[in-house]
């Protein structure tokens, strides 16, 4: 049976006054099982306060809007607290915890991509709150938690009962939270909207590209994420990934046409894509993008952290490095027809502008 992979809205799975948490469910969108990839969007409000907790699966956290503050605690050493902003990558090895803090007006919007292969189910983030009314301490007794934190019985009690939220909370105006020291963000994240530009193709588009060459920590998630941008009426080349990865995409903003070819030469996909879908491109799948009168921008993973494509088209084409005989024989085509194919795109690589 074929796998759909038509692009997919989140649903709402939990929220109230201090935001929300949307998922991708993998009975809506199989690729997200079939591949073992999670993906989910924290929205917080002025004041709203993502409770303490750790994943079953590492992830990249990408901030699709808004600022605010990340508290980020690698397994066996000290917390770090970071500012965030608008086009932050972060990345979130196996064991870490984290909360996340919205002090702003704007609302803060965060993206996790991540790989669920060992998480309890495929396809799905499992979180596990430390305090709330699903957190550990609501699972052990009274005499468990006095013994292991070493408090009197009331205390406990208060450990137990007191956070009635679940997941997210609004916290009072007055309360204050720990400040973001600069020197937290080093290694820890890296913001894809100020990066130096790993391509840019004037009146195409550009790509600046998370690895570990720029963000270490990504080694330890085991993905690598880009972050895209084709202007008005570009197109992306068809490429695929040729080392076994997938490809993760969410559009962040715009509009445009995909096109994915599989096997035997069959299109799988050919449809429109906007701002909030996301969609997965199988191993060794080719895609191509076209975009839309305002342009389009992607934020995507790669279950590699330093991946490599093979584009089908431009002047880095695999067609470029075949010799004519080849090609002719290939095509079953002419000379002349092989030499006007050959003779096209010599200068072009990834992104096309529109035809002038």
């Amino acid at each position: 049976m074929e796998i759909d992979l038509t692009p997919k809205l989140p649903q709402k799975v939990c929220g109230g006054d201090g935001g929300s948490y949307h998922a991708w469910c993998p009975n809506e969108l199989p690729m997200l099982r079939e591949g073992n990839i999670g993906a989910a969007k924290l929205a917080l409000e002025k004041n709203g306060f993502a409770l303490p907790r750790y994943s079953d699966s590492a992830k990249v956290a990408y901030v699709l809007q808004g600022s605010g503050v990340a508290g980020i605690v690698l397994p066996e050493k000290e917390g770090k607290v970071l500012a965030i902003k608008k086009g932050d990558a972060i990345a979130l090895p196996f064991g870490v915890v984290t909360w996340w803090y919205n002090k702003e007006d704007t609302e803060l919007v965060v993206l996790f991509l991540g790989d669920t292969s060992k998480g309890h189910k495929a396809g799905t983030f499992t979180d596990f709150f430390l305090t709330g009314s699903n957190g550990i301490f609501t699972g052990f007794s009274t005499e468990f938690v006095c013994r292991a934190w070493d408090v009197d019985e009331e205390t406990a009690k208060a450990l137990i009962t007191k956070q009635s939220g679940t997941g997210i909370v609004k916290l009072d105006g007055s309360i204050k939270m720990p400040e973001p020291k600069t020197e937290h963000r080093d290694g820890m994240a890296l913001n894809c909207e100020e990066a130096p530009l790993d391509v840019d193709i004037k009146g195409g588009g550009c790509v600046v590209v998370l690895n570990t060459r720029n963000l270490p920590l990504v080694g330890e998630v085991g993905l690598g994420a880009d972050l895209v941008r084709i202007y008005g009426k570009s197109m992306c080349s068809p490429g695929f990934s040729c080392d076994s990865a997938l490809q993760v995409t969410y559009i962040v903003k715009g509009s445009g046409r995909v096109q994915v070819v599989g096997v035997d030469g069959k299109r799988k996909l050919e449809t429109t894509v906007k701002a909030g879908n996301l969609f997965i491109v199988p191993r060794f799948f080719v895609v191509s993008k076209i975009a839309d009168d305002t342009g389009m921008e992607w934020f995507s993973i790669i279950t590699t952290p330093d991946p490599i494509f093979t584009h089908l088209a431009g002047r880095t084409s695999v067609w470029k490095a075949l010799s004519p005989e080849v090609l002719q024989a290939a095509f079953n085509v002419t000379p002349e027809i092989e030499n006007k194919f050959r003779s096209k795109r010599t200068s072009d690589a990834i992104f096309f502008a529109p035809p002038s």
